[in-house]
């Protein structure tokens, strides 16, 4: 589970529990609270706080896997009601990804306050976005209470070109961005990716005690299949499989730390994804036996010291492919995944490694330029 930080290390304290620092922004104002499971004040949460603060909450805003976190990745989220305190849920997952007008209505300020892991793909920085945006639209301010990036100590991977932009990448950033969400938020605004430029009237409550420096473990697993340090280490270089033949380990006891097929030739590690309700309900290559490698013990060994992010993984699954042809099954999902066709065409061709690294260069400094305009705490380098 998770325990990358030792109690000798000082712990970043999160913006949602520095109240004094905007309980005084939200007196008197209607409040909605975009968050999940991971919105907690210690081990209260979020909205349980507010209320017993008499804070007037009408309306929560979930992202994808809900409010409660619990659904896998991709599960159709309908609007509900929370049983404590009887105020709806609105999902902004599926087609209703931003809020309209209505859902805005009698709200005065949006409470954000979701656990990311810092990769451009993994969907709670698209809900960022287009929160802040229909908030813009709508006269409505925003609140950021800022977490820790447990993938913040470094910047690498191709940077997303706009015409593959979706909602698993919707700006101009590399695969691992290296910001908390709070930081994200500011550069969002800033740098006019809101739609027609528009700016959010935006305010950050920033953490203490934290570092871009920091491995930090995260308290709570942010959504189904991150469960652990290791998988949260190697989320960013395994998400890339979804969109191949190859699993990532759905269905198993260890999704995001192993992958492999029944396509591959090589690798000394065997599984056979099962459904497992409310994680993985129709994982790749259920009830099939798959062969490739369990990256487990190499994230336990390095994950305190080396980057994560890595492409070698998904050269080695192709080049020991018996179906090369089929290996990108689903090659658009893959090319918005990676953010570019590029990637995708440089493995079939067999460029190394090391080359297509390179190419990658030229937009990752021209990205840390922008990105150090933004950052609230001190950086890695």
């Amino acid at each position: 589970m998770f325990n990358l930080c030792t109690p000798t290390v000082a712990q970043p304290i999160v913006g949602a529990a520095l109240t004094d620092d905007y309980f005084p922004l939200i007196e008197g104002k209607n409040v909605a609270i975009c968050g999940n499971h991971t919105s907690t004040i210690g081990n209260i949460h979020l909205l349980d706080s507010l209320l017993n603060a008499h804070f007037s909450v009408k309306a929560i805003f979930c992202p994808e896997h809900g409010f409660r976190g619990e659904a896998e990745a991709g599960a159709t989220i309908n609007a509900s009601v929370d049983s404590k305190s009887g105020i709806p849920i609105i999902s902004l997952y599926g087609k209703n990804k931003k809020p309209i007008p209505e859902q805005l209505q009698n709200i005065d300020v949006i409470l954000f306050d979701i656990q990311d892991v810092g990769c451009r793909f993994y969907t709670y920085i698209s809900t960022l976005h287009y929160v802040m945006e229909a908030a813009a639209e709508n006269h409505v301010s925003v609140i950021v209470l800022d977490r820790p990036n447990p993938n913040g100590y470094f910047v690498d991977g191709p940077v997303l070109e706009l015409p593959y932009r979706s909602f698993v990448g919707m700006h101009p950033v590399p695969v691992v961005h290296g910001m908390t969400i709070g930081e994200y938020a500011v550069m969002v605004n800033e740098e006019g990716w809101l739609a027609n430029g528009i700016h959010c009237d935006l305010h950050v409550v920033k953490m203490k005690q934290y570092s871009h420096a920091m491995r930090y473990s995260l308290p709570i697993a942010p959504s189904p299949n991150l469960q652990t340090d290791e998988a949260v280490y190697l989320y960013p270089s395994l998400c890339l499989f979804e969109g191949t033949t190859v699993s990532l380990g759905r269905g198993t006891e260890l999704p995001f730390q192993i992958f492999g097929s029944p396509d591959l030739t090589m690798g000394d590690y065997f599984f056979t994804p099962q459904p497992i309700q409310g994680v993985s309900e129709n994982p790749p290559h259920k009830n099939e036996k798959c062969r490739g490698f369990n990256l487990t013990t190499f994230a336990q060994e390095n994950m305190d010291s080396v980057n994560s992010f890595s492409i070698h993984y998904l050269i080695t699954a192709y080049q020991n492919s018996t179906n090369k042809e089929a290996f990108f099954t689903n090659a658009s999902f893959f090319d918005k995944l990676a953010g570019t066709s590029t990637l995708r065409q440089q493995i079939i061709e067999g460029v190394p490694e090391a080359a297509i690294r390179q190419t990658w260069q030229p937009a990752i400094s021209d990205f840390k330029n922008i990105r150090k305009k933004y950052l609230l705490y001190p950086d890695f380098e």
